[in-house]
């Protein structure tokens, strides 16, 4: 199969997921800025969201960039990638609405899954084209993600402690991802 199928359903998953969440920006039934206050946690939740979707668009586009074909294992790695980002609407629906304990566990859980997801969809490709592709070096250690993996697993339980703490590592996860992977470029000859 060619992997243009995949990358643009993919593609097409991750616009729509985007909507979804945006859709849950309601308009205020005032026309001041009082009302506006009221959708801080529902807008600051979509913000962090759509910049984690960004970020997994971004990685995943590199990454197929450089893949040659893709078969049955990529295909279903990548469907596991599409459905916990699928979940992100709902989970930062339910956490902007209710900054508790569990909704704010529970969007950590989905994160969590994702970038395992990620994780096992790039060892699926690599297992497919050798360790000597370009993912494979690309990839290296990966201590970005298995850095991102260990943040997110603090995070979950801190929820039950205080849900800011695991608001804060959640950005500070996307912030690690925010500044672009440069990996996969250099592997390309592509300049910094």
């Amino acid at each position: 199969m060619h992997k243009g199928r995949l990358e643009a359903f993919s593609d097409g998953v991750i616009a729509i997921v985007i909507t979804i969440m945006v859709l849950e920006l309601k308009v205020p039934l005032q026309a001041d800025l009082k009302a506006l206050h009221g959708l801080l946690p529902v807008f600051l939740g979509y913000v962090l969201s759509f910049v984690n979707l960004g970020i997994y668009w971004n990685n995943h586009h590199h990454m197929l960039h450089i893949t040659k074909h893709v078969n049955g294992g990529i295909l279903w790695a990548n469907q596991h990638l599409l459905f916990w980002l699928s979940l992100i609407p709902f989970s930062t629906a339910w956490m902007s609405e209710h900054f508790e304990s569990l909704p704010t566990a529970l969007y950590g859980l989905v994160l969590l899954m994702a970038a395992i997801a990620y994780m096992i969809l790039a060892r699926t490709i690599v297992k497919s084209e050798g360790p000597d592709s370009l993912l494979a070096k690309a990839l290296g250690r990966d201590t970005k993600g298995k850095v991102s993996l260990m943040l997110y697993l603090l995070a979950i339980p801190a929820a039950y402690i205080q849900p800011w703490i695991s608001a804060g590592l959640y950005i500070l996860v996307a912030l690690i991802w925010l500044v672009p992977d440069r990996r996969i470029e250099r592997q390309l000859g592509m300049p910094d």
